[in-house]
């Protein structure tokens, strides 16, 4: 009996992380889950992220797409996996959001997640159709006011970084718009462009190319500094609507229990990709904004993104009940 406890204790010990484990890491691919479809600002920087970590590490970071339920079943498969560092999950604000307006049974982002790294931002960008009679936000606001409820605007649906942006904007500014969600960015963006649409507040990133063809027209930024491919488009704090931080955030989470000293790496080479100099100003040009530092700047962005949107989706009546 005593033989075999031993050989028990053993083989425990054998299948326990190790911290030579760490010092291998990665010996074969990554997998980097994106809780929404292929082509989107998230992916987008996802791709960017796994692309140099793969030519770092001599291993591929495979993106894959787990779109549905808002984030949700993306997210929640990726906390299910082994935590071996081999499944990481590059998440967005909606693990923030959900919890609150459409929390997944079994799932939660603070128990089921550790954070590795605090990514970074992207700058919102309010757009409105080129034939929009209002020119400044302000306009805009004098208008809508004049016509509560009558103006639509577009999200890639409940609890996206748009949908909460125009939440916000509205609870500011007191002007009273109509939720219209689409399925396809595509079709959104052609009824903005046509003017079914009035307003959309979206991740800048995907759109520049409509704004500065004419197509759309912008009309404030986020942030506190303007959008460098922008210059001439104000933000929102200079014209005196306190919309100052960008609704759209991006982190690196893997599933709870993945060792330390793992994250501690990934967090290091996330760091170092980050500063590198052909992704900073790739990252300008796509409108984001990036963040990094240690693993807790993450988990405590989590916490507090919670209790703020918790907050805001009960005054707006999001909150599931």
């Amino acid at each position: 009996m005593r033989r075999f406890v031993a050989a028990l204790a053993a083989a425990l010990l054998l299948a326990l992380p190790s911290p030579a484990s760490a010092q291998t890491y990665p010996d074969k691919a990554v997998r980097m889950v994106v809780a929404f479809g292929a082509g989107g600002t998230l992916d987008t920087l996802a791709r960017i992220v796994s692309q140099k970590l793969g030519e770092m590490w001599g291993q591929q970071v495979v993106v894959e797409n787990r779109a549905g339920a808002g984030g949700n079943i993306g997210a929640a498969q990726a906390s299910q996996a082994a935590p071996d560092g081999y499944t990481l999950h590059f998440g967005a604000q909606t693990l923030a959001v959900n919890v609150t307006i459409q929390p997944h049974k079994g799932f939660d982002p603070v128990r089921d997640f550790e954070p590795v790294i605090f990514v970074g931002t992207a700058q919102d960008v309010l757009m409105v159709p080129p034939q929009f009679p209002a020119q400044t936000v302000q306009e805009l606001i004098d208008y809508a006011k004049k016509r509560p409820g009558e103006l639509n605007y577009a999200s890639a649906g409940p609890g996206t970084s748009g949908h909460l942006a125009t939440v916000l904007f509205s609870e500011l500014t007191g002007v009273q718009l109509q939720h219209v969600p689409y399925n396809s960015l595509s079709q959104g963006v052609m009824d903005i462009m046509s003017g079914r649409i009035s307003v959309w507040i979206v991740t800048l990133g995907g759109h520049l190319g409509n704004i500065t063809s004419g197509k759309v027209r912008a009309l404030a930024v986020s942030g506190e500094s303007r959008a460098e491919q922008l210059p001439n488009v104000p933000t929102f704090q200079e014209i005196g609507v306190p919309f100052v931080a960008e609704t759209s955030w991006y982190g690196i989470f893997a599933p709870k229990g993945t060792p330390r000293a793992i994250i501690e790496k990934i967090n290091r080479d996330v760091n170092a990709v980050l500063a590198m100099p052909d992704v900073k100003a790739r990252g300008a040009t796509l409108g984001y904004r990036f963040a990094g530092g240690p693993p807790a700047r993450l988990g405590a962005l989590l916490k507090s993104e919670i209790d703020k949107w918790a907050e805001i989706a009960d005054r707006a009546q999001l909150a599931k009940r």
